[in-house]
């Protein structure tokens, strides 16, 4: 498979926001799969994560009061989360330095940054979709994509960004391959 990660980092955005899109209030003090956090605080941390891209593209990196954020301040979290992603869209558009410098993991081509990018995209996706009782996963396009990133990245576990790997038979959907190979249960449930 090609892979323009320019046009999966927008569907991983587009995903996330279409889940992100059926979140209620009431939803958001629940649990989710990634840690500890509520769907608050991944919510927070998602939008946080588009602003820290954005600034590290753009050559104006921040550090860990953006990057490390999981506050939710805003009512209107689908307005946030559209805006944080159409920022990062935006910045990706325009002239790319050959080194990104991404906060706490050191400085990367523009491919890896977006393989980055698009697994934490992909997989947070999910956990928002299955936070609040969706049977969703991302469709199989995207979930390739982001796995066959994943394949690349270090499987010492657990780590910074990813858990212990699942286990889950070879011929899984690609979906829960994906999502147990970050270290994530393709059968939670709140």
């Amino acid at each position: 498979m090609s892979l323009d990660r320019f046009a999966f980092d927008r569907r991983a955005l587009d995903w996330a926001g279409e889940v992100i899109a059926q979140v209620g209030p009431d939803d958001l003090d629940g649990p989710t799969p990634c840690g500890d956090w509520s769907l608050r605080e991944l919510l927070g941390h998602m939008i946080a994560h588009n602003h820290g891209f954005s600034a590290a593209v753009l050559e104006r990196p921040v550090g860990g009061e953006v990057w490390d954020s999981i506050a939710l301040e805003e009512s209107d979290i689908q307005s946030a989360y559209a805006a944080s992603a159409e920022g990062l869209t935006e910045a990706f558009a325009g002239d790319i330095p050959q080194k990104i410098t991404i906060h706490g993991y050191g400085a990367f081509g523009v491919s890896t940054v977006l393989g980055m990018h698009i697994v934490d995209f992909v997989v947070h996706g999910w956990d928002v979709a299955v936070s609040i009782g969706l049977d969703r996963m991302p469709d199989d396009e995207l979930a390739d994509a982001a796995y066959q990133i994943m394949l690349q990245f270090p499987t010492d576990r657990p780590n910074k960004a990813f858990d212990v790997m699942v286990p889950v038979p070879d011929d899984a959907p690609i979906g829960d391959r994906l999502m147990a190979y970050v270290g994530r249960d393709p059968h939670w449930s709140a």
